[in-house]
């Protein structure tokens, strides 16, 4: 049989989950789209089948709530009223199909990103998470994209029923730092023209070579931190993460606000895991290569080490930087020893 392509395998695993319940467990999140994705992107496609019936074998999801009634996403009044009720995550769900269906996925994504942009914090980021993940998707399907309109449906829907701002507020007066500048010639999308490359876009370049930095730097407060699981601050890399994923398909107007507020979360994920940074030390000799860390992680198997080393080897391209190898590879050390 031939291997199947990343959108492939991408539409296999979408199909396949697309009935699946958004949580498991005591409201844990159902990873499995993002991290199904994340293999493909990471030339993994063969190995998603088997991975994606692994994970449905192992989790117990929980069903979906019914649809309740329409959202009506022009009167404020009515949409906010529903935001943050996950019992609604149905109609909100059936929103963003509608809304799919008629018209360009940027343009939705455009209109509704200010609007869930301060809700980023809740369910630790996975909102914006399997967004992001279902926007690169929609972006690189060729043709027949239904399943990753899908996807990008339950993840904007996902969001806006989990979206709770837990008092952070980003801070409007401080400017995003140029960060480190990246490799002449490289635009850090793969050179991508239209909606997804710079075309010359300083303003986006900007806040993309900003929060690469605010990557590394949680990438670093990561792999040198004490912490009482290593699963939870994970999130303060894998979100601003995520929120890069997705910068360079968005209005210039929303790009800068969006660093402010990944970089808001993040600091405030430190309070809230009672992380300290620099107490514990990476390995003197350093951590492996990425492409072996990354393999470490599917041998692993666990959705949080797939999605941290995709990251890394994403931003290691951006911008390199040993932070990022760091921590992906204490999650794998980490994660793989409660796995065992």
């Amino acid at each position: 049989m031939a291997a199947l392509s990343y959108s492939e395998a991408v539409s296999e695993a979408l199909e396949r989950l697309r009935p699946v319940g958004f949580e498991h467990g005591r409201s844990f999140v159902n990873h499995a789209p993002m991290a199904a994705e994340a293999l493909a992107h990471m030339g993994y496609a063969d190995e998603v089948p088997a991975w994606v019936e692994r994970n449905l074998r192992s989790r117990s999801y929980h069903d979906v709530p019914e649809r309740r009634w329409p959202i009506d996403p022009d009167d404020p009044a009515d949409w906010r009223a529903a935001l943050g009720d996950f019992s609604r995550v149905a109609d909100w769900t059936a929103l963003f199909e509608r809304e799919l269906a008629l018209g360009p996925w940027p343009q939705v994504l455009a209109r509704w990103w200010p609007r869930l942009l301060p809700g980023m914090s809740a369910v630790l980021t996975h909102g914006v998470i399997r967004t992001a993940h279902a926007v690169r998707a929609v972006a690189a399907a060729p043709g027949d994209n239904r399943f990753q309109l899908g996807e990008l449906a339950q993840g904007l829907g996902y969001w806006a029923a989990r979206h709770s701002t837990h008092g952070i507020v980003a801070d409007p007066d401080e400017v995003p730092g140029p960060g480190p500048a990246p490799d002449a010639g490289h635009d850090g999308d793969g050179g991508r023209d239209g909606d997804g490359g710079h075309n010359g876009d300083g303003g986006r370049d900007e806040v993309a070579r900003a929060l690469d930095a605010l990557v590394a730097e949680y990438a670093g407060i990561y792999a040198t931190v004490s912490q009482h699981h290593p699963i939870p601050l994970i999130h303060a890399v894998t979100g601003p993460a995520a929120v890069r994923l997705v910068v360079d398909h968005l209005p210039p107007a929303q790009r800068r606000p969006s660093y402010l507020t990944a970089r808001a979360v993040s600091r405030t994920m430190l309070d809230w895991f009672r992380a300290a940074p620099g107490i514990a030390a990476p390995a003197p000799d350093g951590p492996p290569a990425l492409a072996e860390v990354f393999a470490r992680a599917v041998e692993i198997g666990d959705e949080h080490t797939i999605k941290l080393a995709e990251v890394a080897v994403r931003h290691e391209a951006f911008s390199p930087d040993p932070r990022h190898a760091a921590a992906a590879h204490l999650a794998n050390q980490a994660i793989g020893r409660l796995s065992r």
